[in-house]
């Protein structure tokens, strides 16, 4: 499984502004915004279409967990419903017969994504995203997708709070090519510790926002085997402190 950026299109596109708490959760709310988004996921789904490849549309819903939600100026929508309700509706209006279509509910860190070293407790990361979780499975997602966590800590407690559901789910974490989580944990012992201290295990786990070369050498120096089953790129091989917060968009290629 692997994934494109909406993110980086968006933020690129003239007239489109992401909120300051809920990032690009809140664009389904306005009609630029919404056409923005559905035009980009349908762009996906034809690629996925004909390659002849099942086809993962995942909720904008990195940042629309209840306690920035409460802190933006979205406090009374239910945004984890509305992103996804629009994902339904660009399933049921451009599905075709032999396309898998999957939705996928998005779930993000707490914090930075590359700030390793801000990051809450197991416990309390477990009860801020408990809320958030089931707001997307009582909406009707297929799966429940965590990505680009630093921390294994909060890492832990979101998977608690994903093992919660009825539904499968993927903990997606940052890595460096030495094997490790960004906060040191290595990654084999961070898969172990939510495979066994989970009320029931992910269907797998991701890289995510990492260069293919950087994953390559992350699972090169620590195989997790078939625990490994998804792959977030990055362009950019460039750290994750080299890349936080930068405007410019960095390419470069996987090593062969």
């Amino acid at each position: 499984m692997s994934a494109a950026s909406i993110f980086e299109r968006l933020r690129r596109t003239p007239g489109i502004e992401f909120d300051a708490e809920v990032g690009i959760g809140a664009l389904v709310t306005d009609n630029q915004g919404h056409a923005a988004l559905w035009e980009i996921h349908r762009e996906y789904l034809a690629i996925g279409r004909d390659a002849w490849l099942p086809v993962l549309l995942q909720t904008d819903t990195w940042r629309a967990h209840p306690e920035r939600i409460a802190h933006s100026n979205y406090a009374r929508r239910d945004l984890n419903t509305e992103n996804q309700w629009m994902l339904r509706d660009l399933r049921q209006a451009e599905a075709q017969p032999g396309d898998v279509i999957i939705i996928g509910g998005w779930f993000g860190a707490l914090g930075d994504g590359y700030g390793a070293g801000v990051a809450p407790s197991a416990d309390v990361a477990e009860t801020m995203m408990r809320a958030q979780a089931e707001a997307l499975e009582d909406g009707g997602v297929d799966l429940l997708i965590a990505a680009t966590l630093p921390n294994a800590e909060e890492a832990l407690g979101i998977a608690r709070a994903l093992s919660a559901s009825m539904l499968p789910y993927i903990i997606g974490v940052v890595v460096r090519p030495h094997r490790t989580l960004l906060d040191g944990t290595p990654l084999r012992q961070f898969v172990e510790t939510v495979d066994t201290r989970t009320a029931r295990p992910p269907l797998g786990y991701a890289l995510t926002c990492v260069h293919p070369s950087i994953a390559d050498a992350a699972l090169t120096a620590e195989p997790i085997g078939s625990r490994a089953i998804g792959f977030f790129t990055n362009t950019s091989a460039l750290s994750p402190e080299e890349l936080d917060g930068r405007e410019d968009l960095i390419a470069s290629t996987p090593n062969p």
